[in-house]
This record gives C-alpha cells, sequence and structure tokens, in this order.
C-alpha cells in the first residue's frame, strides 16, 4: 500500500454512503452527537476508508469528531458542506406544526 499503509485483513470498509447516512441520521434525530461522535471515533480507530476517497474521508470524519467540543461544535453549514464532499445534496422540507390539541 502506498505511504506506509497497509491493509488489515478483515478492518471494515467505509465509504462516502456510509458517512452520508451517519449524518443524515444525526441530523433526523435519529443519533445524538455524542452517538454519531462514538462512532466516527470507532470509525478512526477500527475501520479502513475507501481508497479514492480516504484524504476527503479522513478530513470530514475528522471534523466531526471534533463536535463535541464545545470550541468547535458542529453547525448547520457544516452538516450541508460535508453532504456536498461526500456528494450528496441537502434538501430541507419544512411544514406548519399542527396546534396543540
Amino acid at each position: 500500500m502506498d505511504k506506509g499503509h497497509r491493509k488489515v485483513p478483515g478492518r471494515r470498509k467505509i465509504a462516502r454512503h456510509d458517512v452520508a447516512r451517519r449524518l443524515d441520521d444525526y441530523l433526523h434525530h435519529r443519533l445524538t452527537l455524542d452517538e454519531f461522535v462514538d462512532w466516527v471515533e470507532s470509525v478512526v480507530m477500527e475501520a479502513e476508508f475507501e481508497q479514492a476517497d480516504a484524504r476527503m474521508l479522513r478530513d470530514v470524519v475528522g471534523r466531526i469528531g471534533l463536535a463535541d467540543v464545545k470550541a468547535f461544535g458542529m453547525s448547520w453549514e457544516d452538516c450541508e458542506d460535508f453532504l456536498g464532499r461526500l456528494g450528496y445534496q441537502v434538501n430541507v422540507n419544512v411544514s406548519e406544526a399542527r396546534p396543540p390539541a
């Protein structure tokens, strides 16, 4: 492998769609920020990135990994940027909430 990286048998591969799916889960409140950051940290320690996108994936995942640190955080614009870099477009659907009964 290049740059001293060697493939470790049995390590899961992480691709753009894996990170985008988890980011979508976070934005739809199916994952808390802590759960999302925990997943990212496990990916960094235990997985390997798809070679073609490895640099971009490491950058996006590295930034998400800091999201639970108050000084860094993660804004809506950050999420939109990450998804764009991952090859996804963000669409927002706003609907009127029903008044309480």
